[in-house]
C-alpha cells in the first residue's frame, strides 16, 4: 500500500489522504441532506464523527491496507471539494465511494476524482477490479460512475441496517477508465436530463398524484372489479396485499430506478378514481408505453382521457420521449376510445401481443408521437 502521504493532482483538483485539520470542513459538508441520505454516515452528523473519521478511522484503514480514504480539494485554494476513495480493499478488489460538497457541485469534481483514484488504485494500490454501488434512486452517483467508465450491471438487494435496500452495482476494470465524459452522459444529454428528473420527488400533474397509502382500499376495490380483471393483468383474485405492494413498493421503486412513473387519477375533489402509468422502453431511450385502469364508480367521466393527455405531455417535455405506445386487448373498446380521444393513432393488431395470466392475446397497438398535433 502506498504511503498515506501521497498526493494525486488531476487538473485543478488535489486528492490526498485526510488530515486532522480537515475535520471542520468535513463536518460542514456532511450537514448536507443529500450526503446524509445516500451514504452510510451517521445522522445527525456531529463534529466528533468528522474528527474520528480523519484522525482515527482513515489512518487505520491506510495502516492496515483495508482502504484508501481520500479527500478532494481545490489545488490552488485548498478548499474541500469532496471525498473519493476506496472504502474497502480485499483480495485485489477495491470498493469506490465518493461524495461532493454542496458548494462544489456541477463542476465535474466527482468524475475527475473517480478517474484519478481509479488510476491510482490500478497502478499503485495492487487493485485489479473496482466495485461500485449506490442506492437505487441516487442518479447523481450513477451518472458520475458512467461518466468515468463504470459498467453498471444491474440491481440487487443488500442488508441495510435492520432491513434491506435496493442498490445498483457495477465494476471498473483496468483499461476501462474514460479520460473524458462520453457524449451519452455529458451535461445536457438525455441521460443527464432524466437523472435530474428522477432525482427529484415525483411531481404532481394535472389530475394525477403519486400513489397514496390512504387509498389502498380503493385501489383494491377497483382491481377486484370484473371488467378490470378482464382487460388488465391484475392478479385474480386480487387481495389487499397486492395493492399494498403496488402502492408502497412497485410505484416508488419504478420512480427511484428511473424506469417510469406510476400515478393515481384524482377527481376535482382529489379523490382516487383510477391508476395510470408510463413505462420507459428498455433498449429504446426515445420510447415508452402507457397503461391505465379506471375505477368502476368513475367510468364514463373523461378522467382517463384527461390524465392520459397530461401524462403524455409530461413524458414528451420532461423525459424527452419521441413515441408513446398504447396497447389493449382486441375488443377493449373503452380503452380504445380513451386512447383515440387523447390523440393516439391505432396502427393495427399485434398477434399475441399481450400476456395475461399465462396466456397471450391479440392486441390493438397505437402510438402518440411528440410531433403529433396537441
Amino acid at each position: 500500500m502506498p504511503s498515506p502521504l501521497m498526493e494525486i493532482l488531476a487538473g485543478n483538483v488535489l486528492i490526498r489522504p485526510w488530515q486532522p485539520a480537515d475535520a471542520g470542513p468535513v463536518y460542514r459538508a456532511c450537514q448536507d441532506s443529500d450526503i446524509q441520505r445516500w451514504t452510510r454516515m451517521p445522522s445527525p452528523y456531529l463534529l466528533r464523527h468528522a474528527t474520528s473519521f480523519v484522525t482515527e478511522l482513515s489512518p487505520k484503514a491506510w495502516t492496515e491496507g483495508t482502504g484508501a480514504p481520500l479527500g478532494v480539494f481545490d489545488a490552488k485554494s485548498g478548499e474541500l471539494l469532496g471525498s473519493c476513495g476506496l472504502t474497502e480493499i480485499r483480495d485485489g478488489t477495491g470498493e469506490i465511494g465518493y461524495w461532493t460538497a454542496p458548494w462544489a457541485r456541477g463542476r465535474g469534481v466527482a468524475a475527475t476524482a473517480l478517474r484519478a483514484v481509479a488510476a491510482f488504485a490500478f497502478e499503485r494500490a495492487g487493485v485489479h477490479r473496482i466495485g461500485w454501488r449506490a442506492l437505487v434512486g441516487n442518479h447523481t452517483s450513477r451518472l458520475v460512475a458512467l461518466r468515468a467508465g463504470v459498467r453498471v450491471h444491474g440491481r440487487t438487494r443488500i442488508v441495510e441496517g435492520p432491513g434491506w435496500a435496493d442498490v445498483w452495482w457495477g465494476t471498473l476494470m483496468p483499461g476501462e477508465v474514460t479520460p473524458q465524459t462520453p457524449a451519452a452522459y455529458a451535461p445536457g444529454s438525455l441521460a443527464a436530463r432524466r437523472a435530474a428528473v428522477f432525482s427529484r420527488p415525483q411531481p404532481r400533474l394535472p389530475g394525477l398524484v403519486p400513489l397514496r397509502a390512504a387509498d389502498i382500499d380503493l385501489i383494491t376495490a377497483a382491481c377486484r372489479d370484473q371488467e378490470s380483471a378482464r382487460w388488465t393483468t391484475v392478479p385474480v383474485p386480487y387481495v389487499r396485499a397486492d395493492a399494498e405492494f403496488y402502492t408502497l413498493r412497485h410505484a416508488p421503486l419504478t420512480w427511484a430506478a428511473g424506469e417510469g412513473a406510476v400515478y393515481q387519477m384524482v377527481d376535482a375533489r382529489n379523490e382516487y378514481v383510477g391508476t395510470i402509468d408510463l413505462r420507459l422502453t428498455a433498449g429504446d431511450e426515445a420510447a415508452a408505453e402507457v397503461g391505465f385502469l379506471v375505477a368502476p364508480w368513475a367510468r364514463g367521466r373523461g378522467h382517463a382521457t384527461r390524465t392520459l393527455k397530461s401524462l403524455c405531455a409530461w413524458g414528451f417535455e420532461a423525459l424527452g420521449l419521441t413515441r408513446i405506445v398504447w396497447r389493449a386487448h382486441v375488443g377493449n373498446e373503452a380503452s380504445r376510445r380513451v386512447a383515440e380521444k387523447a390523440g393516439f393513432s391505432v396502427e393495427g393488431v399485434q398477434r399475441a401481443g399481450c400476456a395475461q395470466r399465462g396466456e397471450r392475446r391479440d392486441a390493438w397497438v397505437g402510438a402518440l408521437l411528440s410531433t403529433d398535433p396537441a
